[in-house]
């Protein structure tokens, strides 16, 4: 198991598991050894008490004399530990004793001629046998009498002693206690000198790590105490070095990123003084071109509705040719700026995709057939939950991107079931893509295969306007592509369910006879154009330049407007908002308007949205200008025209 100890613990474990260890071994054998001396010590004194009775009891066993043993024995105790001393004839007869009566058993009364012995008797006793052996003194003893010579080494009798333990056990407490006392104090002292070791080596450590970690959060003031000498004061100097290095580093990185965040803001600024100045002039020059497109396709449409031989009909569809032509690259530029601007909203339901596909191979059959190209449309009973106009859009800049980049071939568009989505795909078997630049391709004014910039391929928008409509719808859009091999390119859809999906009622235009129109343009070409297509449509129309003269004239034909259409830039401080604010003021809150206007700008998007006042871009095709009537309008009422 792996101990994660930090390094004072390990400091103490190493310092101190040793000295324990050797302190309690070398504790253990000391005790024990002087514990040893201390049984040796006992057992050697009271053996030289056993033979010095023995050797004093031996003229007294020789004679038989029991009151000399007597004596003997009871002067004996006067000696340190002795409580009993006993004497033996060689027959084992009893012939003194002194202190505690000390009998050995049957077995053990006698001992051998010659031998000796010490034994324990109790945890408090020691019994000594000394044997009193005939010595030759007493041969030459002039009194003694004896009946012949004594035998040599012959055995009178023996000697017990019976020596206390009680002193030898209080030395053996004591030492103990001395020993244990001694432990602890050495190993009190071994505690404290690990202690103050371990501090003097793991706290500089400590020190380093935790300026470490400071430096790791980015303290880089952090710095160490220089102390001690060795490793730990070169790592302590080494640690300073590299903290003041980093913090050198740092103001340098520092001051560099300040320069290039200085260096990109004014840059960033510069951008978008720019992109302002370019979208002021945009918004300038698209009205200004947008003017005299919008009255140009008034009056195509005004003129077009004239009887003219073959030659001036054809002359007069080549220039309403040349003016949808303009008029579809001004409407790409206003998709792109309408949705840059945020002010395009989805309301996503429920529709089919059927009459969408049917409608998609009406429009587009004759253009590929032109082009030498075959379109095939798959019928689908499928239903999607989308944004029905706009999913619309997506689906025509596709296949009009298709036409565009196919020479011959085929194109086909087909819808299929993916789980609980349905993929509608566009396949075409035109030039292809190659991998590198796929992401490209979706990017504003990229044209890969049209360096002349032949109008005919449009400005390279479509694709824009396809991937910001589908970021807009949340719809996943894919792209299958190679180099002469031709392109799939996929619109990921959730699926909706027919049986609780409804078709939407489009929308019945309205006859316009009779209809009061009051519009306000400064522009005399536009006015002009705009005033004759209405009156061609049958209605009746008060022009002017201006809120005055409206108002003037209204109140002099004695009739009330049903609806105010005005362009947005007016002469003065007003704007067409001012004017349809002016004119719902007086006529009612409800009195429905449009506004027209040639500029491209967020601004007039965002404030017309604000609003809540419908707008159509110059130049406005007849066909979609007359829809929004109808719808602005409603169903028609009795109306009572002015007398001519």
């Amino acid at each position: 198991m792996k101990l994660n100890w930090d390094i004072r613990t390990r400091v103490l474990f190493v310092a101190l598991v040793p000295t324990i260890v050797l302190g309690l071994l070398l504790t253990a054998l000391l005790t024990f050894s002087r514990i040893s001396d201390l049984e040796d010590a006992l057992n050697q004194r009271g053996r030289a008490l056993a033979r010095q009775l023995s050797a004093t009891a031996e003229f007294g066993l020789f004679s038989g004399n029991k009151d000399a043993l007597q004596r003997l024995a009871a002067s004996a105790l006067s000696a340190a530990d002795l409580y009993g001393v006993a004497i033996y004839d060689r027959d084992g007869s009893l012939m003194a004793v002194a202190g505690l009566q000390v009998h050995a058993r049957d077995s053990d009364t006698f001992i051998r001629p010659g031998s000796e012995e010490i034994r324990n008797v109790s945890s408090q006793m020691l019994r000594i046998v000394e044997p009193v052996r005939y010595s030759r003194s007493l041969d030459d003893d002039p009194y003694t009498l004896t009946g012949g010579p004594a035998t040599q080494d012959q055995t009178l009798g023996e000697v017990v002693v019976l020596i206390s333990r009680d002193t030898l056990e209080n030395r053996k407490l004591n030492q103990i206690a001395t020993a244990f006392a001694t432990l602890a104090l050495v190993l009190a002292g071994s505690i404290a000198l690990a202690v103050l070791m371990s501090r003097s080596v793991s706290t500089p450590i400590r020190r380093i790590a935790q300026a470490m970690s400071d430096i790791g959060r980015g303290n880089l003031t952090t710095r160490v105490p220089v102390e001690g000498g060795g490793s730990l004061r070169r790592l302590s100097e080494g640690v300073n070095e590299m903290a003041a290095h980093l913090a050198i580093a740092r103001g340098n990185l520092e001051s560099r990123i300040s320069e290039a965040t200085l260096q990109l803001r004014e840059r960033t600024e510069e951008a978008e003084r720019a992109n302002l100045a370019k979208s002021r002039f945009l918004a300038s020059a698209s009205h200004d071109l947008r003017q005299p497109m919008h009255a140009l396709g008034l009056f195509i449409a005004d003129l077009s509705r004239k009887e003219h031989s073959p030659d001036t009909r054809m002359l007069i569809e080549r220039i309403a040719a040349s003016a949808e032509a303009m008029e579809n690259l001004l409407d790409s530029l206003l998709d792109i700026s309408k949705l840059d601007a945020g002010v395009v909203s989805s309301s996503p339901r429920g529709f089919a995709l059927g009459p969408l596909f049917e409608r998609i191979g009406n429009d587009y059959t004759h253009a590929a057939k032109e082009r030498g190209l075959r379109l095939r449309v798959r019928p689908t009973s499928l239903w999607i939950h989308s944004d029905p106009l706009l999913f619309e859009r997506i689906l025509i800049n596709l296949v009009g991107n298709a036409l565009r980049y196919t020479p011959q071939g085929a194109i086909m568009v087909t819808a299929r079931r993916r789980g609980g989505h349905v993929l509608i795909e566009v396949r075409d078997s035109g030039v292809g893509i190659a991998q590198e630049n796929q992401s490209s391709i979706f990017v504003e004014f990229v044209q890969l295969d049209n360096p002349a910039r032949d109008r005919s391929k449009g400005l390279g928008l479509g694709l824009a306007i396809v991937r910001r409509l589908a970021d807009l719808l949340y719809h996943p859009i894919t792209l299958r592509s190679a180099p002469g091999r031709g392109s799939v390119f996929g619109v990921m859809v959730p699926m909706a369910d027919a049986e609780t999906s409804k078709v939407p009622q489009g929308l019945q235009e309205q006859d316009l006879l009779g209809r009061i129109i009051v519009m306000v343009d400064d522009d005399a070409l536009a006015q002009e154009s705009l005033a004759g297509l209405l009156r061609a449509w049958g209605c009746f129309v008060v022009a002017s330049d201006s809120l005055a003269s409206a108002l003037d004239a209204l109140e002099e034909m004695e009739v009330e407007p049903e609806m105010v259409i005005s362009d947005y830039r007016l002469p003065g401080p007003h704007t067409g908002l001012d004017i349809i604010a002016r004119m719902r003021e007086r006529f009612g809150a409800t009195l429905p308007a449009l506004l027209l206007s040639g500029d491209t700008g967020p601004e007039t998007l965002q404030e017309a949205t604000a609003r809540q006042v419908p707008l159509l871009h110059k130049p406005v095709r007849p066909a979609k200008l007359r829809a929004a009537l109808s719808h602005l309008l409603g169903p028609r009422q009795n109306h009572h025209l002015p007398e001519a």
